[in-house]
């Protein structure tokens, strides 16, 4: 565990001082852009937030360096979006609510992070259409837990007296707001896996995940003693169906181009073969 948290703080340290470091230039011409769309394409890229340690959709091959070390399923729709802007991309690696905040900043261009839809969200930044609906078997949202405790929390009724943990500022948040009539307490975590890390380490009860996700992480660690509580998923309103790009607010313009690229992306199926080919990248490096 140490090692992998190591890993973690050295790529976002790292990718912090870099991102410093490019900020620091000398001052630069003044910006004809009429928007943010123009400013992207007149400065000849597009930065990229995301948290890449949400596998398949992103996360970091140890193997590779710079850029190249970033892969997943919204790794390659950002690429896509760039190279479909006639820019490049720059990935931009951040905890999750360092994501939020900075698009929501106009900090950076857009946020590419396995977003869901949420009103709160809706509110602070743009959201861009649907462009990955999971529909599979292990789709939707639930809970895992030790397997020890499958008999004692069997749905969100069973959660008066523990501990539940949630990524700060997520769907899986908003899921435990709206939908757990009682918690004994409540842990937020900048990491999906941070949580999972405590449910193992008896630091919290139940954790509310992605259920594939999750799912993954099980099969990445045999023998860690968690499962996914069985027959229980929670309720998603189909209004906010749809992984989506989160963008800064008032940018109207790039809004509508990658609405149009997402648009070309669902015709032609892209995002599911890059899910389905990253899905089998992250189970073929033992990454959860």
């Amino acid at each position: 565990m140490n090692t992998k948290l190591t890993k973690r703080l050295l790529a976002l340290c790292c990718a912090g001082a870099l991102a410093l470091a490019g900020t620091g230039c000398s001052a630069e011409e003044p910006s004809s852009a009429a928007n943010r769309l123009e400013e992207i394409q007149e400065r000849g890229y597009i930065e990229v937030a995301t948290e890449p340690y949400f596998s398949p959709y992103e996360f970091i091959d140890p193997s590779k360096s710079g850029d190249a070390m970033y892969v997943g399923s919204d790794i390659e729709l950002a690429h896509h979006i760039a190279d479909s802007l006639g820019v490049e991309c720059h990935i931009v690696p951040l905890e999750f609510s360092a994501v939020l905040a900075g698009v929501t900043s106009g900090k950076y261009d857009l946020a590419i992070s396995a977003l869901a839809y949420t009103p709160a969200r809706a509110e602070a930044m743009a959201l861009s259409d649907g462009y990955y609906f999971d529909t599979g078997e292990n789709s939707g949202y639930g809970l895992m837990v030790r397997t020890e405790d499958l008999a004692a929390i069997t749905s969100a009724d069973d959660l008066a007296d523990k501990t539940v943990v949630v990524q700060s500022g997520s769907m899986q948040e908003l899921l435990l707001n709206t939908q757990v009539p009682a918690v004994g307490e409540t842990k937020l975590v900048s990491a999906t896996t941070d949580g999972f890390l405590m449910v193992q380490e008896d630091k919290a009860d139940a954790i509310i995940t992605a259920i594939g996700t999750a799912q993954l992480y099980i099969e990445a660690n045999p023998g860690c003693g968690l499962s996914i509580v069985p027959d229980f998923k929670f309720t998603e309103d189909p209004a906010y169906a749809g992984t989506r790009v989160g963008l800064p607010l008032n940018e109207p313009e790039l809004l509508e181009a990658v609405n149009g690229i997402i648009a070309e992306v669902n015709e032609q199926g892209l995002y599911a073969g890059w899910y389905d080919e990253y899905l089998q990248y992250a189970r073929d490096m033992g990454i959860n």
